[in-house]
């Protein structure tokens, strides 16, 4: 009996001194690196100052979907861009933060970052390494401070074994939570659709998807520029203000009357998967997107010059343009384990 109790007390001994196990990485080197397709532009942002690394990558990964970034540690970046949802948020017209509050915008869909010009349908944000910053201080998303965050992470064991793989030391700082952020985000490559297989010649639309893609090129694709689907611009749409929000859009940054009602064109990619849409949510099918386009244009001072008359569309011509953009859907990229929560 005093053997057995001395066992126990030794192992429960062990246990309470054990340190947090090892973080085994699932990343590989080949996992995590900088890509430019063929036949796309160079990107906006290199990893010339922050190199990529499999345990930067994962401690951005882990990062993303912690919710000790919030205040109140319920939401994470993750809560708002899902995987499933081409990393928008599946269903909901506004973000939604902490204690149940409702932001004013549309959670935008998440890839192919380092294209970005700017973040935010404002653009209130350039570069992918402050990107970060403004959802964890938001007072209705994350609610949260840096000082905060960095103190929380610092007292983790967990914490400090990724962020000494990532960067040599234990020490947890804004700069170094942002970097790590970027490279997770930053390498959500999406580019292998079948509209990209097509391109390759790899595959072939079918005729309806064809048309659509005519139809597309005709009277889209000057906005949404091929192959990432936008041109980064901020442009008034012609969408009625939403008297909830009155939101001012890009003048909201600027300050300037002829950037009132003007949002970022949006990339189409994975946008059978990202509603509901436009900036505040408002239409739920791509239906509704298109119908707008053909006949709920808003005239205003600050109205596109090239939707001054619409976009005329046939039932048929929407539904083949449809057609055309679930070619943009990357399965792949909607189920790479590279890019779930699986910690």
């Amino acid at each position: 009996m005093k053997q057995f109790l001395f066992i126990f007390i030794t192992i429960i001994g062990l246990v309470s001194c054990s340190v947090d196990p090892e973080i085994k990485p699932d990343i590989l080197s080949d996992d995590v690196k900088e890509i430019v397709p063929s036949g796309w532009p160079t990107p906006y942002y290199n990893y010339s100052n922050n190199p990529l690394t499999p345990d930067g990558f994962t401690l951005g990964r882990t990062l993303f979907y912690d919710p000790l970034l919030s205040s109140d540690n319920t939401i994470s970046c993750g809560s708002c861009h899902q995987q499933f949802a081409a990393f928008s948020h599946s269903g909901h017209d506004v973000s939604h933060g902490i204690n149940g509050l409702l932001g004013n915008r549309n959670a935008p869909a998440l890839q192919n970052l380092n294209w970005n010009t700017s973040f935010m349908h404002d653009g209130g944000i350039l570069n992918i390494e402050v990107m970060p910053l403004g959802p964890i201080t938001n007072p209705v998303e994350m609610n949260e401070t840096m000082t905060n965050v960095v103190s929380k992470l610092s007292t983790s064991g967990k914490y400090k074994q990724l962020f000494t793989k990532a960067f040599g030391d234990d020490l947890v700082n804004s700069q170094r939570i942002f970097k790590a952020i970027a490279q997770f985000m930053g390498t959500m490559y999406s580019y292998n659709s079948k509209y990209d297989d097509v391109k390759a010649g790899k595959d072939n639309f079918t005729p309806q998807e064809n048309s659509g893609y005519n139809l597309f090129a005709q009277k889209c694709a000057s906005c949404h520029t091929e192959p990432l689907f936008t041109d980064y611009q901020f442009r008034n749409n012609g969408l009625s203000v939403n008297v909830l929000y009155h939101d001012s859009g890009r003048a909201h940054i600027t300050g300037n009357a002829v950037d009132r009602y003007k949002f970022k064109t949006p990339s189409l990619r994975n946008i059978e998967k990202s509603g509901p849409y436009m900036h505040d949510g408002r239409f739920t099918s791509l239906d509704q997107c298109l119908e707008h386009y053909n006949s709920g244009i808003i005239i205003s001072p600050t109205l596109d010059t090239q939707l001054q008359s619409g976009i005329t569309l046939s039932t048929q011509n929407k539904a083949d343009i449809i057609a055309f953009l679930k070619t943009l859907t990357d399965t792949k990229y909607l189920t790479d384990y590279r890019f779930s929560d699986n910690h």
